[in-house]
């Protein structure tokens, strides 16, 4: 069985929109189940899946509220009241493929020894895309990813996007839960805590593929491409991995310091093709991007 596991906090706009593109999948309604987890929501979440429920009757729905603070608290509580062992995390602010619940199905029914999988992350811009935006800052802002259309492991460095990612509900008991003092909480942007979960996986050998037919679209509104939101979240990302690397030493810390210093190198030498193929404005997005997360990496 399936468990789609949906973290929410305060996205009413978006939340039925998801759950109806789930339940309009090609994939029996008996053979899974969607489990809400609702971190403290004020608006109308909870008015918004009780329309749910009553328009798709056919479909397994469970709604929690779970009162600690955090996108890893909700996801761990997921963990806890899941009922299949086979987790697939989607994002609240997101729509899915008809195919998509199929396609992770049929993946772990057939390879039974690969332990998580994820799919493309496709961003959908309720305005348009602006002009700064380049192959780098898009995976940042809207979680971008696409690695082509054939089933594959996944590169080295790279995982599968918090927002589309599914996991053996196995992996957790040999690596432990997400880790409560990363990702964010509230309206903070700190991150890292599926970083932090794939590391430990690939210390024990874990494997992780990309299924290009598992597709999720990222909505993503006017408020996600301003500038106070870029540079408030890419400061959250430096102060998230000097937390996630002390965590595990200092020297993990410091060698994170020394791949920033190289980071800093290739930006440069991106920001100089950019201006010399007449998009500058997309290498000074990029070195802006690179300053904030250097000040949040070195922040105390």
């Amino acid at each position: 069985m399936l468990s789609i596991i949906i973290c929410t906090y305060n996205r009413d706009k978006y939340i039925y929109n998801v759950l109806k593109s789930i339940a309009e999948n090609d994939f029996p309604a008996s053979q899974y189940e969607i489990v809400l987890i609702d971190n403290n929501c004020t608006d109308n979440t909870k008015s918004e899946c009780n329309l749910f429920t009553q328009n798709y009757t056919q479909v397994i729905f469970r709604y929690f509220v779970e009162t600690n603070q955090g996108l890893s608290y909700a996801r761990n509580r997921g963990i806890k009241e899941a009922k299949g062992d086979i987790l697939i995390y989607v994002d609240d602010d997101a729509l899915i493929n008809k195919e998509y619940l199929s396609t992770y199905a049929n993946f772990f029914n057939e390879y039974s020894n690969i332990d998580a999988a994820g799919g493309p992350i496709i961003p959908q811009y309720e305005t348009q895309e602006p002009s700064w935006m380049s192959h780098y800052t898009k995976r940042l802002l809207t979680g971008y990813k696409y690695l082509g259309n054939v089933v594959k492991k996944f590169p080295n460095n790279d995982f599968p996007g918090g927002g589309n990612a599914a996991y053996k509900k196995s992996v957790f008991d040999k690596i432990g839960l997400f880790n409560v003092d990363l990702g964010r909480k509230g309206d903070s942007l700190m991150g890292a805590e599926e970083k932090d979960i794939f590391d430990k996986m690939l210390s024990l050998n874990m494997q992780f593929y990309y299924l290009p037919n598992a597709i999720l679209y990222h909505i993503i509104p006017e408020k996600k491409l301003s500038k106070e939101y870029f540079n408030k979240l890419t400061y959250s990302i430096g102060q998230s991995e000097r937390l996630r690397t002390l965590k595990i030493s200092k020297l993990k810390y410091y060698k994170r310091i020394f791949s920033e210093i190289i980071k800093w190198g290739v930006s440069i030498i991106l920001c100089l093709g950019y201006t010399i193929l007449l998009s500058p404005q997309k290498g000074v997005k990029l070195l802006s991007f690179r300053w904030n997360v250097t000040k949040g990496l070195l922040s105390q």
